[in-house]
């Protein structure tokens, strides 16, 4: 099971964060997600547990939980789709057909 972990302190690390989920039961992976520009966290991740029961069992206890003085945010992960996400062009940065009126 794939579960989605968010309010991750900055400095955690993926070794402290699969630590902290080792409790409940094997671990095949953990992430925490970074700014492909700065490097830094941003304070989120994922966590992979092939025993769903144990997996279960950690979003139970460890949602809202404090981990280095931060209260995560702990549930199972949505599948990713391939929808595009938000951003683009929020209007008024676009060609401005008006620009060279006044200058011919």
């Amino acid at each position: 099971m794939n579960i989605y972990v968010a309010n991750i302190p900055f400095k955690a690390t993926e070794a402290e964060l699969r630590g902290l989920f080792e409790e409940f039961g094997e671990v095949s992976s953990a992430k925490i997600i970074l700014d492909k520009f700065t490097q830094r966290s941003r304070g989120f991740g994922f966590v992979e547990m092939d025993d769903a029961a144990a997996a279960q069992q950690a979003i139970s206890s460890l949602n809202g939980a404090d981990f280095m003085g931060k209260a995560l945010v702990v549930n199972e992960a949505r599948p990713r789709t391939d929808a595009p996400r938000g951003g683009g062009n929020r209007g008024g940065g676009g060609f401005n057909r008006n620009f060279n009126r006044d200058r011919y």
